[in-house]
């Protein structure tokens, strides 16, 4: 099971097509081993080969999988509609992560006509210490526990606004707290920038994360800030309120201390 998922693993890599041989040097399996298992995984419908060229891309079967734990997430489940229709209303996009270890992870994604996108976010994991999302998702966390997870020589810089030591992410975090939102401006990616609000469960623990983010020039947060903070605390506690949280959200916000 291990090799097998150590192939799928391999189309992680952002390239749509692979040979038997890419998916043997990525995996060291031997050439006939991860032949073999690309023809198994290809019954189940994990992986189609292309009768043409012999690549392997992904299969139907994954689609599925990924469907099915979807809707079987609470959060996704509380949040789905209410993002589709701030995305359609907005124009701009709307994402909902949790945190799996030192990354955040997509749950879900919407696009409005002013933030469009060619790909789709879900299943994807950025930083915690470079994103919006991220940073909400780290007042869950105490400072030991901030610091035991992300070692100051792991957060590597993705533009020159990325926060890079704990004295800075501290005092961000410290900020987010007080105002009951986080905004990243140009941290992981130029010409971008997001306000994001922690979710909470029935145990007012820290289970998820909404942004409303798009390109600079459609977030305006010169001038759209406060209404659109506003927007994403209010949606973040409508989708708390809906997994059992009682009482405002951001009032009972973990210390980021």
């Amino acid at each position: 099971m291990e090799r097998a998922i150590s192939v799928l693993r391999v189309f992680l890599s952002g390239r749509p097509e692979l040979r038997v041989s890419d998916v043997a040097k990525a995996t060291g399996l031997g050439t006939s081993t991860a032949s073999r298992l690309l023809a198994t995984l290809e019954t189940l419908e994990f992986v189609e080969r292309d009768e043409l060229s012999g690549l392997y891309r992904l299969g139907t079967a994954p689609i599925t999988l990924g469907g099915v734990a979807l809707n079987q997430n609470p959060v996704h489940r509380e949040a789905r509609q209410v993002a589709q229709d701030l995305a359609a209303s907005l124009g701009l996009g709307v994402n909902v992560a949790i945190r799996r270890g030192d990354s955040m992870f997509y749950l879900l994604n919407f696009e409005g006509r002013l933030a469009p996108r060619s790909f789709v976010l879900t299943g994807q994991r950025k930083p915690l210490y470079a994103t919006g999302i991220g940073k909400c998702l780290l007042l869950g966390l105490s400072t030991q526990e901030r610091r035991e997870l992300l070692p100051e020589s792991s957060m590597q810089p993705f533009t020159p606004q990325t926060l890079t030591t704990h004295a800075r992410l501290d005092e961000e975090l410290a900020a987010v707290f007080g105002r009951g939102y986080a905004r990243e401006v140009e941290e992981l990616a130029f010409g971008r920038a997001c306000v994001a609000a922690p979710i909470r469960d029935q145990a007012r623990e820290v289970v998820a994360a909404i942004s409303i983010s798009g390109p600079l020039s459609a977030m305006d947060l010169a001038a759209r800030e406060a209404e659109l903070a506003r927007t994403v605390i209010e949606t973040a506690d409508s989708i708390s309120i809906g997994l059992g949280y009682v009482g405002p959200v951001h009032a009972f916000a973990a210390s980021p201390a």
